[in-house]
């Protein structure tokens, strides 16, 4: 957020700092600064930006605006202008009419979206972290959807504007993907049970719909189950409004329709760019290698004499086939937090969660997100120097020795021959 205020200067003066080329327009700096942040935010960069916000910040509000006498703004004007919280740091624009400025505040929600009372401070509704998507901003933090009355179909409008950057990026966005280029960046509602002991998953509302303006978007609909007695199962994604949203200085208005049984549920609005599976997997590759001795090490625990056990565990093998699609392993992957050694291809692993993310570990079906994902140092390095077999055996000191397939024993017999008339 502090990136995103800064001014050509600022920026310049940020990628200055860490060796970065400063020539380009302004949507190419806020891109590269961004970039700079998501991929390698140092202290000192994270320092630096800092430095640089309170600097803008503090020039900004030492900057004495005279009013004006109060005999040329009207009685409604001044009420306006009043109950506007100057000390926020949310975006205005003014838009003048009949010579009243009527502030718009960006990313603010009105009427049926739930506030919490001013100087009341509640846990925070979190949701869990999706890795395809990036987020650039938020909009709105997840608000709870507070009934108006008894009926069960309830609607909780949400009115705000965009601000001028986020605008930009959009426009930006499709001008890339026109030019054949990764640029996808969308904004998203992200609806979820209304609980703050844990990061929430996504999750719909009964009867749920959202309107954006004067459109429907599109939720996901049930799967049908082929299991007698198993109810069909509805996939909670997050819904991309972008394609329905205003991308001026016009007031946009989401409508989420949904049924109140009981239960109660949050919803959060982000801009963010949207990751493909070979960036994850470029990510992997960068920040989730496990060094060899290190997974040497843990081979060696693995197998380590228990005092307690009746049974002595010499080797153990692992396969150099992936479960997934049994092909040779090419980036052997699993999670930390798996027990067994064996891996998956972490290429296919990405791929399938792109498709339909559900994130569980083809091994031991237990779930193995991306940021536990760890790339085995010890088992790339084997890959390279064992090509002519499909299995290996890790041995109690660590070592290792390749499983090959016993030839075919020669047809031709092996017995005597009887030689007749003897």
């Amino acid at each position: 957020n502090m990136v995103m205020s800064f001014r050509v200067s600022d920026l310049q003066m940020l990628l200055g700092f860490v060796g970065r080329s400063k020539s380009g327009l302004k949507h190419e700096l806020v891109t590269r600064a961004l970039q700079l942040v998501q991929f390698d935010c140092s202290p000192e960069v994270f320092k630096k930006i800092k430095e640089l916000y309170e600097t803008r910040y503090a020039k900004k509000s030492s900057e004495v605006v005279q009013p004006q006498p109060q005999q040329h703004r009207s009685p409604e004007a001044h009420s306006i202008h009043s109950s506007y919280d100057r000390g926020s740091t949310v975006a205005r624009t003014s838009i003048s009419t009949t010579n009243i400025d009527y502030p718009v505040l960006y990313g603010k929600y009105l009427n049926g979206l739930g506030r919490l009372p001013p100087k009341v401070v509640k846990p925070e509704v979190r949701l869990v972290k999706l890795p395809f998507y990036t987020t650039l901003d938020e909009l709105l933090k997840p608000t709870e959807l507070l009934p108006q009355n008894n009926e069960k179909l309830q609607e909780s409008p949400c009115i705000f504007a965009l601000t001028p950057r986020q605008v930009e990026l959009i426009r930006n966005s499709r001008y890339f993907s026109f030019a054949g280029m990764l640029s996808d960046v969308s904004f998203l509602s992200r609806i979820c049970y209304t609980d703050t002991s844990s990061p929430q998953e996504d999750q719909y509302p009964p009867n749920i719909a959202v309107k954006v303006n004067h459109s429907y978007c599109s939720v996901p609909g049930y799967y049908p189950s082929n299991k007698p007695g198993v109810e069909p199962k509805r996939p909670c994604r997050p819904i991309n409004l972008t394609h329905l949203m205003y991308l001026s200085a016009a007031t946009n208005r989401i409508t989420v329709t949904w049924g109140n049984y009981g239960k109660s549920y949050s919803v959060g609005l982000y801009l963010v760019r949207q990751m493909t599976s070979a960036e994850l997997l470029q990510r992997l590759k960068t920040i989730g290698i496990k060094h060899p001795e290190l997974c040497k090490a843990l081979v060696k625990e693995k197998l380590r004499l228990d005092p307690d056990s009746e049974i002595a565990t010499t080797g153990v093998r692992v396969s150099l086939i992936c479960p997934l699609v049994k092909m040779r392993l090419s980036v052997p992957c699993r999670a930390e937090t798996c027990a067994h050694l064996q891996c998956f291809d972490a290429v296919f692993y990405l791929q399938m969660n792109e498709k339909k993310p559900t994130w569980m570990c083809p091994v031991c079906d237990k779930p193995a997100p991306y940021d536990q994902l760890i790339i085995d140092g010890l088992l790339s390095k084997i890959l390279t120097e064992c090509e002519d077999a499909d299995e290996i055996e890790y041995l109690v000191d660590g070592s290792w020795c390749p499983i090959r397939a016993e030839k075919e024993r020669s047809c031709s017999p092996q017995c005597p021959i009887l030689v007749l008339g003897e």
